[in-house]
């Protein structure tokens, strides 16, 4: 019933870890503005639409940055760019849930690390948005990966380790121009070894049960905030604050890493005890070990194929992972945290599957194609108008080679708003950054 509700779009289904209040009025707004482009029908192709089954020969007709119509025999409008998908597939856009693309940024040097703020356990002030530097080459790598929307988190050095931003993959020379319109903010914390291990020293926790002392006294103090505020009481407008109380009352998304089940246990407690509802777990190495607790509590899980053992918190980690919290009836999602692996979200996808082939289940292409676009829209808030593919919905979507869970699986072509921002077959459209082609060595003197 909970992934039925979530499929069909039920807009306050808690389970598909939605907001349960629209995002007050933002001090920072995005600037986007999708770009004109002519009408374009993809003609022939298999097209999964992440809302139904596979459609095979079919056409989809995209036009003022929206989908038309999706189908056989349609009327194309006069002037219509035609391209041929005879043998091709064409999916909805790649949204990566957990992406540091922009706040960790490449070339890597120390002034590009810009993700943690590491001057104490709780830095719920600061906005990863303030951190995104636009130039990154990774969003360009990104793109031609098929990914047309990104959610940009904090690292994960800090307990609450600020607010996130849901951005659309194009160029632009400010993050406002990134921004994805109306898309409501998260929040990322961040349970376990790392706030261990990271965060600045002094009065920050050395143990798990500091931790939970930090979380719990962050709350403590959003609440009597909160309260202060909705009685309409004078007090000094606090950042860090703000962004708590913003989870308290639902306005804004919890994307908690956290790796054992032990510590996401705890996690779900405290929710319950100030009342604040989860929006995702990530990584979640060991979510199998409770994917029944996490389908009864409506809980997202956003997490990798097989990645596991490179800490010892991950060490439990089983690459049945993915396809157990599927059949458990868990809102599934897959995430890069890597601007390497955000290339091939459709292989981490397809690696999944055959896990579940190896162990005598299955996963369908159906099923597999929403870990990657609607369910991570659904999550985010913003599944109204992206995430896959259905009339007046925005035409972010990709031309693949073939099959996208193919290894052979190329992004040939790739939509954002039906604007074409990815064009294998025009070199003209090869990346041109600087940091990607590289610098003539200077010699000496010059």
């Amino acid at each position: 019933m909970f992934m039925r509700a979530c499929l069909l779009g039920v807009s306050m289904v808690i389970g598909c870890g939605l907001p349960a209040t629209a995002a007050p009025e933002d001090p920072y707004p995005s600037t986007y503005a999708a770009k004109p482009a002519p009408p374009t029908a993809i003609v022939g192709a298999s097209v999964l639409t992440a809302e139904g089954p596979v459609l095979e020969n079919t056409t989809l007709l995209f036009s003022d940055g929206k989908v038309i119509e999706i189908g056989q025999g349609i009327e194309l409008p006069p002037e219509t760019v035609v391209i041929d998908g005879a043998g091709k597939w064409v999916t909805p856009g790649i949204i990566d849930i957990h992406s540091h693309l922009g706040v960790f940024s490449s070339p890597g040097v120390p002034s590009m690390r810009n993700g943690n703020e590491k001057t104490g356990k709780n830095t719920a002030e600061v906005w990863a948005e303030h951190s995104i530097w636009p130039q990154d080459p990774g969003f360009e790598m990104a793109r031609r990966g098929g990914v047309t929307t990104l959610a940009i988190l904090p690292g994960s050095a800090n307990l609450i380790g600020g607010r996130t931003v849901t951005v659309k993959n194009v160029s632009s020379v400010s993050v406002q121009g990134m921004k994805f319109p109306g898309a409501p903010y998260g929040a990322k914390m961040a349970c376990g070894e790392n706030p261990i291990v990271y965060a600045a020293r002094g009065n920050d926790p050395f143990t798990r049960m500091g931790n939970m002392a930090g979380f719990r006294t962050a709350f403590i103090e959003a609440q009597g905030y909160l309260e202060k505020k909705k009685k309409g009481e004078t007090q000094k407008q606090d950042l860090r604050l703000e962004t708590i109380a913003g989870i308290l009352s639902g306005e804004i998304t919890t994307h908690i890493h956290c790796y054992r089940a032990d510590e996401m246990m705890q996690m779900i407690d405290l929710s319950k005890e100030f009342g604040f509802k989860i929006g995702a777990f990530h990584h979640a190495s060991e979510a199998y070990k409770i994917a029944d607790v996490l389908a009864a509590e409506g809980i997202a899980v956003a997490t990798w194929a097989d990645r596991w053992g490179f800490k010892l918190e991950a060490y439990d980690g089983v690459p049945l992972n993915v396809a157990a919290l599927e059949w458990a009836g868990v809102h599934t999602m897959l995430h890069s945290d890597s601007a390497v692996l955000v290339q091939r979200l459709n292989l981490e996808a397809a690696m999944a599957m055959a896990s579940a082939d190896r162990a005598g289940g299955q996963i369908s292409r159906e099923e597999a194609i929403r870990w990657i676009t609607l369910n991570p829209a659904k999550t985010l808030g913003i599944a109204d108008r992206t995430g896959s593919l259905a009339p007046g919905k925005m035409a972010d979507l990709v031309l693949w080679s073939t099959d996208p869970f193919s290894v052979y699986a190329v992004a040939e072509k790739v939509f954002i708003d039906g604007v074409k921002v990815v064009d294998r077959d025009d070199p003209q459209r090869d990346p041109d950054s600087d940091f990607l082609l590289g610098q003539p060595v200077m010699g000496a003197g010059q």
